[in-house]
């Protein structure tokens, strides 16, 4: 069989250089040049993309020996029916390594019709290091390129106002953009550039903050030659994605007319805020997945999806974000119902193993953030607590004990923290053990013996669970508290 590339594929059209992408790995393959893709075939974008590679190892070589072709397979579930989709991606003109060669990596910055930087370096990436010089190449840290890029960009065009950049940074930060641009301007001032520079790029480019949501499994080593067998060329670079994606982008008119988003059926949206959209995803994609997994694991469930099927641990899912997740955010109802219910579309993905024991890890660190929140503020709104998300609290209390009806847990975690609750389940009384469990403020923040009825709800939900087990446990509990009140 013959390797991918441009004559093989018969894809002899170039498209001009308007954006520069560092990274070259799964993510942003099967993301963002997914989209840039779709907008050139749909929308007219006319967009070649360059692949910068942000470390000295990596898949440029691999690129340029397809001509930056490559197949993505999306698979999963939409609106209750699985999904099966693939495309050639061709949006890709160029790749290279700037440690190997800086000097062609920083002609990029004389492309006249260059618009976008896009980027995922990892949450990592996003960092200053103060060894890098301007002088001294290749620079170590992304920003020091960037910064090094656009100085070029300003000189070669002699502080143009049309040729600054929209930059996109996708890495999983908050503030991506903001904290990228603050590095900017600290190597601005490190290298001591004129103060022209740091005016062009305050005023003539943009920077834009992200949230990004798809899941890319990437190369399906055990699978290729299914993968294969439905291609016509050897593709070494396959990769694969869900088919739900969702990227949200703080701009406005101007980003807007720039990528015409609204032409391609793709869930994009270009906000004012995008920190909403953050929260969203944090309570109800993070906070439903970290709700789940002590309560499923305590029902003997091992996956995300056997959870959401099941008759009993699925409702007991759906109820947690339906009924005591969503009415604590501040969206329209529409809006939180669609994105759960895709959300639970996803958790249904076939193609998708989802181990509950690898999203175990750091429990305690991710109920604090993703699911705490809701408990408290369905509390302080309905002056009541939710009965799943605190039954859920209690089962992750019991999950940290290690052990359930002669097995071993998965318990994942600082070893402070098993050590903690190792030496609290020696405790006989529940109350005692609940009490020193709930006022740990270095795990959740403050004193949660304050919360009302927190305390005694968590002593019934672990007495039930002892006696019943998880299904006729949490059916007691639900009784008994409804009584009490």
């Amino acid at each position: 069989m013959e390797r991918l590339n441009r004559k093989t594929a018969g894809i002899t059209s170039e498209l001009p250089i308007k954006v520069i992408q560092f990274g070259e790995g799964n993510f942003l393959r099967a993301f963002v040049d997914y989209l840039i893709d779709k907008l050139n075939s749909e929308a007219d974008l006319n967009a070649g993309v360059a692949v910068v590679q942000p470390i000295d190892a990596g898949l440029v070589d691999m690129l340029n020996e397809q001509d930056g072709l490559y197949n993505l397979f999306m698979r999963g579930v939409k609106g209750g029916k699985e999904i099966q989709e693939k495309r050639t991606i061709s949006c890709i003109q160029k790749s290279l390594n700037p440690y190997k060669d800086y000097s062609e990596y920083l002609k990029l910055a004389t492309q006249e019709e260059l618009q976008f930087l896009i980027s995922n370096t990892t949450e990592a990436g996003i960092a200053f290091d103060a060894n890098d010089k301007l002088d001294k190449t290749p620079h170590n840290s992304f920003p020091a390129k960037v910064t090094a890029l656009l100085y070029n960009r300003y000189q070669h065009f002699n502080g143009a106002a049309n040729k600054g950049l929209t930059i996109i940074p996708c890495e999983l930060i908050n503030y991506n953009a903001d904290n990228l641009k603050k590095i900017i301007l600290q190597y601005v001032d490190l290298w001591k550039l004129e103060n022209e520079f740091k005016v062009w790029i305050e005023e003539h480019n943009s920077f834009h903050n992200t949230l990004v949501d798809r899941i890319v499994p990437g190369y399906p080593r055990a699978e290729i030659d299914e993968y294969q067998s439905q291609l016509e060329y050897e593709d070494k670079l396959i990769v694969t994605a869900e088919v739900f994606l969702l990227w949200v982008i703080e701009g406005g008119e101007a980003l807007k007319a720039k990528l015409p988003f609204d032409k391609i059926d793709e869930n994009v949206l270009i906000v004012k805020d995008i920190q909403p959209y953050r929260t969203r995803k944090v309570r109800i994609l993070n906070g439903a997945h970290t709700t789940m997994v002590p309560f499923a694991l305590l029902s003997g469930k091992e996956t995300v999806k056997e959870t959401v099927d099941d008759k009993f641990t699925g409702k007991f899912v759906k109820n947690a974000i339906f009924e005591e997740i969503n009415p604590t955010l501040d969206l329209a109802e529409e809006e939180l119902s669609s994105f759960a219910s895709e959300v639970l579309d996803r958790f249904r993905n076939p193609f998708i193993k989802h181990q509950l024991a690898s999203i175990a890890l750091n429990s305690i660190s991710k109920f604090k953030v993703r699911v705490l929140p809701s408990l408290l503020e369905y509390q302080e709104r309905k002056s009541a607590l939710p009965s799943r998300l605190t039954f859920a609290f209690a089962c992750l209390i019991r999950f940290y004990k290690g052990e359930w009806k002669g097995k071993e847990l998965p318990v994942q975690d600082d070893q402070q923290i098993i050590d903690f609750f190792s030496e609290v389940w020696k405790k006989e009384n529940l109350e005692d053990l609940t009490e020193e469990v709930l006022r740990k403020e270095d795990y959740w923040g403050q004193d949660l013996t304050a919360v009302p009825q927190l305390k005694d709800q968590i002593v019934t939900a672990l007495e039930e669970l002892e006696k019943k087990g998880v299904e006729e446990g949490y059916r007691s509990f639900h009784e008994k508290i409804n009584v009490k009140s």
